[in-house]
């Protein structure tokens, strides 16, 4: 049962909404993020990333750079950069991104469900990030930015969110990605009573995207959530929930500085004895169509390799994923690299970015390059039923949400 509920959302007005929006704060470091809110007063990355308005060698964790958050934040709803609807209800947020759309309903979710682990989660928590949302969320007083949700789809919720999608959107705007961002209000009682009966029937919501913040607003809960109602706001965090028919998995790829003292001939050689290698006709970009393909492309030259049957394994566990393969049977074992978390010889490159960034890195500063097919939704979904941790850096879900078009104030 997925317990959820309307809420009255703190969002931009709609002339300034497509400035104030900005990426997640998780996906630029803050020297991108300065370079991102230079010409823009609004951006909503002022907020997430308050060390942006400080000078360059503040800690990127002291208690100013919260403060900071806090005040500008405090400041753009006393100044009506911020409106608040006047009832609780849903929204529904649209995202198209070369021409495919990603429609999800905007939502405060349970967090007793998260620490019971109803809403489930597929990757470890690190705590310095961990540390740094929970003091965001205490200052502001606020979750800013929405936790990726996904359940298997409802068809009643569907009709729902299709019945509004024809009607005339709050914002319709697109940001400086490309991407367009549509949003519509659900505010008729009858269907905000039917969406939350409709989720009770749903089992589990799986986290995509948001690991780290929805970890932070659990401990926020925890720590300050003692004499506060079950139904208080503190105890809800903001969500934005995608049927599993809507998501978009992309490829997350790996580049590796060197060779771990081989010579190419020497590691061709060792990766034959468990994959089958062929060089690319007509020296095409690999980008696998299925499982246990992999793309490597190393001194200009792209090769196509095959896992042999003897390291598939077939049920669908965190060992069966292609990012495991790969590790356990080149990264780890020929490369040398046994924690990628702590290697300063790979690095991850995200599907968005393309096979050519693969091309280029291994021509510059690295030496070899993978490219890999994308985790399927199901298998996300069914490793994290039992339990399962996936490897660092499995998943790269686009588009993102936009941090910013909604906040939930709790206090």
């Amino acid at each position: 049962m997925a317990i959820i509920k309307p809420f009255r959302a703190y969002r931009p007005v709609d002339s300034l909404v497509k400035y104030v929006a900005a990426p997640p704060y998780d996906v630029v470091n803050s020297e991108e993020a300065r370079e991102l809110v230079k010409d823009n007063k609004y951006s909503f990355l002022r907020v997430d990333r308050g060390e942006v308005n400080l000078p360059r060698d503040i800690y990127k964790y002291d208690n100013r750079v919260y403060e900071c958050a806090r005040d500008l934040l405090d400041n753009m709803i006393n100044e009506g950069i911020y409106i608040q609807d006047e009832k609780p209800m849903f929204y529904i947020y649209r995202q198209v991104m070369n021409g495919k759309s990603q429609t999800g309903l905007v939502t405060c979710a349970s967090i007793e469900e998260y620490i019971e682990n109803k809403i489930k989660k597929h990757e470890n928590i690190r705590d310095d990030k961990g540390v740094d949302r929970v003091k965001h969320i205490k200052y502001c007083n606020a979750h800013t930015g929405p936790i990726f949700l996904v359940y298997r789809e409802d068809k009643t919720i569907t009709c729902i969110i299709e019945k509004y999608i024809n009607l005339e959107p709050t914002y319709n705007f697109m940001a400086d990605d490309n991407i367009t961002h549509i949003v519509w209000k659900i505010d008729e009682d009858e269907d905000i009573k039917y969406i939350m009966e409709s989720f009770h029937n749903i089992e589990n919501l799986y986290i995509a995207d948001g690991h780290h913040r929805i970890e932070a607003a659990a401990r926020v809960a925890m720590e300050n959530g003692r004499g506060h109602k079950k139904s208080d706001e503190i105890n809800y965090f903001l969500a934005i929930a995608y049927p599993d028919t809507e998501v978009n998995v992309l490829d997350y790829n790996r580049t590796v500085k060197d060779l771990n003292g081989y010579t190419k001939e020497e590691f061709l050689k060792e990766i034959s004895k468990k994959f089958r290698v062929e060089k690319s006709y007509g020296n095409k970009p690999i980008s696998p169509e299925r499982k246990h393909i992999f793309g490597m492309y190393i001194d200009k030259e792209w090769y196509e390799l095959e896992a042999n049957s003897e390291i598939i394994i077939k049920e669908i566990n965190s060992e069966s994923l292609d990012v495991s393969i790969l590790q356990n049977n080149i990264l780890g074992p020929i490369l040398g690299i046994d924690d990628p978390k702590k290697s300063n010889r790979i690095e991850f490159i995200g599907g968005i970015r393309g096979l050519k960034e693969l091309e280029r890195r291994a021509d510059t500063d690295m030496r070899v390059s993978f490219s890999l097919y994308p985790i399927e939704m199901s298998d996300i979904m069914s490793i994290a039923d039992k339990g399962g941790i996936m490897p660092p850096k499995s998943t790269w879900f686009e588009p993102k949400p936009r941090s910013g078009i909604f906040i939930h104030k709790f206090n």
